[in-house]
């Protein structure tokens, strides 16, 4: 399934967008809508099962999410969990924390 499976389209008729719908010969611009996820409390957040995962030379979210998940669409749920938007801030040797169950995860998100 893809992962805008669930989201909303919505139809940007904007006036700033226009100039670009008049070049691209369509009515309007079909954009998915922001998904709004829930903030976790620190007691959901604690009830999760979860493993230590030392960051290594080559490691990429995607890669952990498709090791542990099964899928590399979900790396987002890692970088979440860890406050870290990109692997550019984890430096080798660092100590992440994987939640290990993603239908769980997703459920205390709200997704």
């Amino acid at each position: 399934m893809s992962r805008y499976g669930k989201t909303q389209i919505l139809i940007n008729d904007n006036e700033y967008y226009r100039s670009l719908v008049r070049k691209r010969g369509v009515n309007a611009i079909k954009q998915y809508a922001t998904p709004v996820l829930k903030n976790p409390t620190i007691e959901e957040r604690s009830q999760l099962a979860k493993t230590t995962h030392i960051w290594k030379y080559g490691d990429r979210f995607y890669k952990l999410s498709n090791q542990y998940y099964g899928d590399p669409q979900y790396w987002w749920i890692i970088a979440w969990y860890n406050s870290t938007p990109t692997e550019a801030n984890i430096s080798t040797g660092t100590a992440i924390r994987i939640p290990l169950n993603i239908e769980e995860v997703l459920a205390v998100l709200g997704a």
